[in-house]
């Protein structure tokens, strides 16, 4: 495939990469250092397992995204529309974009730009930006994708190069099942600053993740989404399987830069008050990552 990878950050380097190691033609569309760093030496991608350079090919331009197979859509979710709307010009009509993003209505926002076949995709991966072209994999990697015209391929062709890879029918369920996990650790991370394992050890924090997910639940339950799997399981392996794994909140915030917060605990937040579904906890989590991103706001400005 020749696949293209817009909004080359932590998660769309890492899956890039795990192509590009499998002979596709990959290109990744990001920031000028970044690019700069990849065009001069490959991508390093830093796993338990191996650690090497990467070769393929990198752009600063919406327009490499031309001819390609497969878009790999990984942007952060403020910037769904916009980025769909840069890349709209130059997609081939029979591209497949996979939304690798969170929240559980970017691949809705995108479709209502783009014409293109648009698949839902869930990421469970570990995964940071540690430097200009070199993405450090922390854990996990697996993806759960819509079906659409060309998933099966996709879904092949992934999971040959060492991506575990699903089709389901319910990946809205899924979504939210995602987003449970990110209402529950990404705030907290963000605001200790601290890693999933060390921040499910804090005082009251436990107390504090079972509130915002039986909220988050409550929310999905009144919006008809059937969550699949053992959710309370899921929470306590997050911070087992990935325990000096920093919330993408937390690299955020840490970076200065705004983070994905409306979309995760605001998204709750604005999907309870539509419903009638109080969520005081995914209120409180939202307002202080605000707060956060004020201040620091304040302070560069």
């Amino acid at each position: 495939m020749k696949v293209a990878v817009m909004g080359a950050g932590a998660v769309g380097c890492y899956y890039g990469a795990m192509l590009a190691r499998a002979g596709h033609e990959v290109v990744l569309i990001g920031r000028t250092s970044h690019v700069e760093a990849v065009r001069a030496n490959g991508l390093r991608l830093e796993t338990g397992t191996f650690d090497e350079q990467v070769r393929l090919d990198a752009s600063t331009e919406a327009s490499a995204v031309r001819g390609a197979d497969l878009v790999l859509f990984c942007v952060k979710s403020t910037d769904s529309e916009s980025a769909a709307a840069q890349i709209k010009p130059h997609l081939s009509p029979d591209a497949l974009l996979l939304t690798l993003q969170n929240g559980v209505d970017n691949d809705e926002r995108v479709r209502s730009v783009l014409s293109n076949e648009v698949a839902a995709a869930v990421v469970y991966v570990a995964t940071e930006m540690a430097g200009p072209g070199h993405v450090k994999h922390h854990g996990r990697g697996e993806l759960v994708i819509a079906p659409s015209r060309a998933s099966e391929q996709v879904a092949q062709h992934l999971v040959a190069a060492g991506v575990p890879t699903q089709i389901s029918d319910n990946v809205r369920g899924s979504l939210w099942a995602k987003l449970v996990l990110n209402c529950a650790y990404n705030a907290l991370s963000a605001v200790s600053q601290l890693p999933y394992g060390e921040l499910a050890r804090g005082m009251g924090v436990t107390d504090v993740i079972r509130d915002v997910v039986a909220e988050c639940l409550a929310v999905a339950k009144a919006e008809g989404v059937v969550i699949p799997g053992d959710t309370d399981a899921a929470i306590r392996g997050i911070a087992q399987s990935m325990p000096s794994q920093y919330s993408s909140t937390a690299q955020d915030l840490a970076r200065g830069k705004l983070s994905e917060i409306d979309h995760l605990n605001g998204l709750v937040v604005r999907r309870g008050e539509a419903l009638g579904v109080p969520t005081p906890a995914n209120r409180v989590l939202f307002v202080m990552v605000k707060l956060l991103e004020g201040k620091q706001h304040k302070t560069v400005a």
